[in-house]
């Protein structure tokens, strides 16, 4: 079996590269979704550079100071950092004092989780930490070594770092935000590790996304080339699975009473409206006086959790939003693989897999979606195909319900590509009249596209010698995801 590699970031690595090549004060701050590979692309950084510098990483918990201050002794203790030049802390002022002397000695000091010094309580701290930084920026030619903090939770690090009231505000020196890998990586490691079938990229994508850490543990555990019932057995039901409670530990551990019930209820119930929403939570709390506005606001701009899209075009302040799970394994999660996780210890394990793989493949039909949006938008800035884009529509519905899965836009060239999205063939094809109907619609109420050249797309995960005779024969251009994914590695 070959073994694991580093895969994709390579604009990433290179900022990191550039930044500790400097070999001068640096405080830079790297955010991204929990197991999205952080602390992962510092340590291959430090690999490239090949840096004699020693290392401190420090992963600070969600406690209070004398928490934290355990936790620091222990990773001084773990990464031999000498007590007799180092001398413990014991208050968050001396804290701030040794990450001072450690960086102008020139350790590279690495805090994990810093969003949590966002917690009431930590405020002094912030500004013993800011008098430090800034006297190490007055000689930052002087000081070989810097400061990384680390967060998952994006608006407590932006309060900690962007807030102009903030302390630390406007110290920092390099940024990097994590997002997923691209599809472009994920098929390298399905090349190296499993089998790259349009079929088996969809059915992992629409579990793990872009997370490496998750594509980890299924290589670790020997199953990322497994059937789909073997893969979750290991990673989802039995006793050791690594997943299991993945989504409890992270996505839901701050989130108890009626976050829990909006993120459940949108999460199976993918595009309602606020006035659905608040009616599930009533019949769920048996309660009439809902209010879940404040709800919403915490689950999408401070978690992230949640977007809200608008009927295309509209307005920012429109009213008739749409609310939708951003995070794959979220939605997975929560609506196939919860309730027959959940039911171990009372019915048939074989029954339970059964019942969350169907739930799975139900999923898989909008993860489709949004899997092609994501292959044109990479594809075309990576320069493959026939279809190079300005932008993209983000889908389209109206109180006629109209709805199209893939709407491409070329500005350039004056051509607009409009695509419909089926886990099956069949699907595809009984859907052609109807497609064709929401594409007038669209087009009556955008009327400036008429004149541009038009297209039809016919996309699913493969397609056979029939089904794409009988899309051309509609005018309808058949695509798979094997041809998307074409060139893309």
């Amino acid at each position: 079996m070959a073994d694991w590699k580093f895969y994709g970031r390579g604009e990433q690595l290179t900022e990191l590269e550039r930044m500790l090549g400097r070999n001068r004060w640096f405080f830079a701050k790297v955010t991204g979704r929990r197991r999205i590979g952080k602390t992962t692309l510092i340590q291959q950084a430090m690999r490239e550079i090949n840096s004699s510098r020693p290392v401190c990483y420090i992963q600070i918990p969600d406690s209070e100071p004398a928490g934290v201050l355990s936790a620091v002794i222990d990773a001084l203790e773990t990464f031999e950092v000498p007590s007799d030049r180092y001398p413990r802390p014991n208050d968050l002022l001396q804290l701030a004092k040794l990450l001072e002397t450690m960086a102008e000695k020139g350790y590279i000091l690495i805090l994990d989780e810093f969003q949590y010094f966002n917690r009431k309580g930590y405020e002094e701290f912030c500004s013993y930490l800011q008098a430090g930084v800034d006297r190490l920026a007055a000689k930052a030619s002087q000081v070989s070594g810097g400061l990384i903090v680390l967060g998952s939770i994006h608006t407590e690090m932006a309060a900690l770092l962007e807030d102009r009231t903030a302390p630390l505000y406007n110290r920092v020196t390099d940024t990097i935000d994590l997002t997923h890998l691209d599809i472009g990586s994920i098929l390298a490691v399905l090349r190296d590790h499993a089998d790259p079938s349009p079929v088996r990229l969809l059915f992992l994508w629409n579990l793990f996304e872009g997370v490496p850490k998750f594509y980890r543990d299924c290589f670790e555990q020997g199953v990322l080339d497994a059937d789909r019932k073997t893969l979750l057995r290991r990673i989802f039901f039995e006793s050791s699975s690594p997943l299991r409670s993945e989504a409890e530990n992270w996505f839901l551990r701050e989130l108890r009473g009626r976050y829990d019930v909006v993120l459940k209820f949108v999460a199976r119930n993918p595009g309602r409206a606020h006035s659905e929403l608040v009616q599930a939570i009533r019949e769920t709390s048996e309660s009439p006086d809902t209010q879940i506005g404040g709800y919403l606001k915490v689950l999408i701009e401070r978690f992230g959790l949640i977007e809200r899209k608008l009927p295309v075009f509209a307005k920012p302040t429109a009213k008739r939003g749409r609310y939708y799970i951003t995070d794959n394994f979220l939605r997975s999660w929560l609506a196939a693989l919860a309730n027959p996780v959940s039911a171990i210890a009372f019915r048939p394990l074989d029954g339970l897999i059964d019942e969350a793989d169907q739930r799975l493949a139900d999923v898989e039909g909008g993860s489709l979606e949004k899997l092609v949006g994501q292959l044109y938008e990479e594809r075309s800035r990576k320069g493959i195909g026939d279809f190079p884009l300005t932008h993209r529509v983000q889908g389209f519905w109206d109180k006629a319900d109209t709805e199209i899965d893939l709407v491409a836009v070329n500005e350039t060239e004056r051509s607009i590509r409009f695509g419909s999205c089926k886990r099956s063939p069949k699907k595809l094809l009984s859907d052609v009249n109807n497609f064709k109907q929401h594409v007038e619609r669209f087009l009556q109420a955008m009327p400036n596209y008429r004149n541009w050249s038009k297209q039809y797309v016919g996309i699913a995960p493969a397609l056979d010698a029939e089904s794409r005779a009988l899309l051309t024969s509609h005018d309808i251009l058949p695509q798979d995801l094997q041809e998307l994914t074409s060139g893309l590695i």
